[in-house]
């Protein structure tokens, strides 16, 4: 009888400690701190849909010309990422294509960058991408390229 007694006392102690232990355990995922919560509510500047899909936020290339990659910016270096727009400055490399374009070669364009128009991006529509592009070329251009040159982004 002895021996029923203690056993009976350890499985209830050891039952017991079990479920205060799966309790203290369960409750800090149960109630996140305030500071991650807010975090999840916050909204997020628009991004900038590369070629392969992929959301970038200052990103430091960019490829224009994605079938070939002929036409891309390098060296970017973001002023302003905002809700609205965004502003970078940076070089344009562009295949000249003479006398075809795989034996061509690439020449630099200072540029300005700037994005804006942004909306919802169909991939994701809780994502905003910037949907539109224009370049302004700082001093030499690519020829039959206008100093100002607007592109649509693709979404």
């Amino acid at each position: 009888m002895r021996h029923t007694t203690r056993t009976v006392v350890m499985v209830s102690a050891a039952l017991g400690l079990t479920a205060t232990v799966g309790t203290a355990t369960a409750a800090p995922a149960a109630s996140p701190p305030t500071a991650e919560r807010s975090a999840v509510r916050q909204v997020s500047d628009p991004v900038l849909v590369d070629c392969l899909w992929k959301p970038e936020v200052r990103p430091k290339a960019f490829i224009l010309a994605c079938g070939d990659g002929n036409s891309r910016l390098v060296s970017l270096h973001w002023d302003t990422w905002g809700a609205r727009s965004a502003r970078a400055t940076g070089v344009n490399v562009v295949n000249d294509c003479d006398p075809y374009c795989a034996a061509g070669s690439f020449h630099p364009y200072a540029v300005v960058v700037r994005l804006d128009r942004p909306e919802p991006w169909k991939k994701n529509p809780r994502v905003e991408h910037y949907t539109r592009m224009t370049l302004t070329y700082l001093g030499e251009r690519p020829p039959q390229y206008d100093r100002v040159v607007t592109l649509p982004l693709w979404n």
